[in-house]
C-alpha cells in the first residue's frame, strides 16, 4: 500500500489535515475525537487561523469548527520522504504546545511547517515553496496539479520554537 495518504477517509490521530480556505491551505494535526491542534491568531476574529502578525497560539479545536464550511482532507503527503513519528508521539507533542504563543512567519513558520515538524520533524512548506511538476501538466495551482514532491534546494527551515516569557 502507498505511504502518500492523501484522501478523505476518516482521520487518524496524527494525520495531518490540510483545509481548503480559497486562495490557500491551512493545515492542523488530528488529535482524536474531531479534535485538531493547528496554529491560531492570537485575536479572536472570524478567521482565527488567518495569522496576521508574528505571533500564533497553538489551539485545540474540533474539526469541524476550524474548517467550517470550507473543504478538507487527509494529507500525509511528506509520508514517503520522511518517516513519521508515532501517531501517540505526534499526538503528544501537539498536544503538550495547546495555549503556547509561538513565533509566526507566512514564509518560514507558519501552519504547514508546524505540523510537518511535528508528525515528520522537518519544519517545512510546500506553498511557500512549490514544488515544480512535470512539464506535462497544466499548473492551475489546484491541490491536483501542485507538485508534492519534497523540496530539495534550501534545506531546513528553522524548528518551530515556543517564545520564551510568553
Amino acid at each position: 500500500t502507498p505511504r502518500n495518504d492523501c484522501d478523505r477517509r476518516k482521520p487518524k490521530r496524527g494525520d495531518l489535515i490540510e483545509i481548503f480556505c480559497g486562495g490557500f491551505e491551512h493545515w492542523a494535526i488530528y488529535v482524536g475525537k474531531g479534535y485538531v491542534v493547528h496554529l491560531a491568531s492570537p485575536s479572536n476574529g472570524v478567521n482565527s487561523f488567518t495569522v496576521l502578525g508574528d505571533t500564533a497560539i497553538v489551539t485545540k479545536e474540533l474539526l469541524s469548527v476550524v474548517a467550517g464550511g470550507d473543504a478538507y482532507r487527509i494529507n500525509n503527503k511528506n509520508n514517503e520522504e520522511y518517516d513519521p513519528l508515532p501517531p501517540q508521539k505526534v499526538v503528544q507533542q501537539a498536544e503538550k504546545m495547546v495555549g503556547k504563543e509561538v513565533s509566526y512567519s507566512v514564509t518560514s513558520n507558519n501552519c504547514e511547517h508546524f505540523v510537518n515538524a511535528l508528525r515528520y520533524r522537518v519544519s517545512r512548506s510546500d506553498q511557500v515553496c512549490p514544488q515544480p511538476v512535470s512539464p506535462s501538466l497544466t499548473l492551475d495551482h489546484s491541490p491536483a496539479h501542485r507538485g508534492w514532491a519534497p523540496f530539495h534546494g534550501m534545506g531546513l527551515f528553522p524548528p518551530l520554537i515556543a517564545r520564551p516569557g510568553i
